[in-house]
């Protein structure tokens, strides 16, 4: 993994000042994350993409985005650097043939899927997601890209909530986090 350095400091603080807070949501005792006051902030979501280009740009061939907000980051870098978007989906979204890949949730399991086809044999990629939580999603969809031929370059996660083990689950990657929250 090359890309460096770390993601500048303004893209904490700009996703800091447009993100509300949301307590006891969806349950009791869950601090929400709301990212829709960024997004709906047309020049602080185009100033966000902007930086992301410039850090990302020359270093990957695609960017893979994850089910469902992932697509919301992913759709306009990808435009703003002029490379494809690959989608990964959770399991019955996409038609076969697809690849998929079974992660661990707290009670049961997901899936995660990909068309093959869409990934270019030793495309140097980009995962992106909203939350970087437990890591089965970004684990599972790595899996994915990898064995469709891709090299997962980087990941980048808007938030991460430190607490709950993810980046321990991704282990010797390169995970670039605009936003890390050390509790979840």
């Amino acid at each position: 993994m090359t890309i460096s350095p770390a993601l500048p400091p303004e893209l904490t603080q700009l996703v800091l000042d447009n993100l509300r807070e949301i307590p006891d949501f969806p349950e009791p005792g869950v601090l929400f994350r709301d990212i829709t006051p960024l997004l709906s902030n047309g020049e602080a979501f185009a100033n966000l993409i902007d930086g992301l280009a410039a850090h990302y740009r020359g270093h990957i061939d695609a960017v893979a985005g994850l089910e469902s907000r992932g697509f919301i980051l992913a759709a306009p870098l990808a435009v703003h650097l002029g490379i494809g978007m690959v989608t990964v989906r959770k399991a019955g979204k996409l038609p076969g043939p697809v690849l998929g890949v079974d992660y661990a949730l707290e009670y049961g399991t997901a899936r995660m899927e990909l068309r093959p086809e869409t990934v270019r044999e030793g495309s140097r990629v980009l995962v992106i997601d909203d939350v970087l939580a437990t890591g089965g999603t970004a684990a599972a969809s790595i899996s994915l890209l990898e064995q469709a031929g891709a090299r997962v370059e980087a990941i980048c996660m808007l938030l991460e909530l430190a607490g709950l083990g993810g980046r321990e689950k991704l282990a010797g990657r390169s995970i670039d986090s605009v936003v890390v929250f050390e509790s979840a």
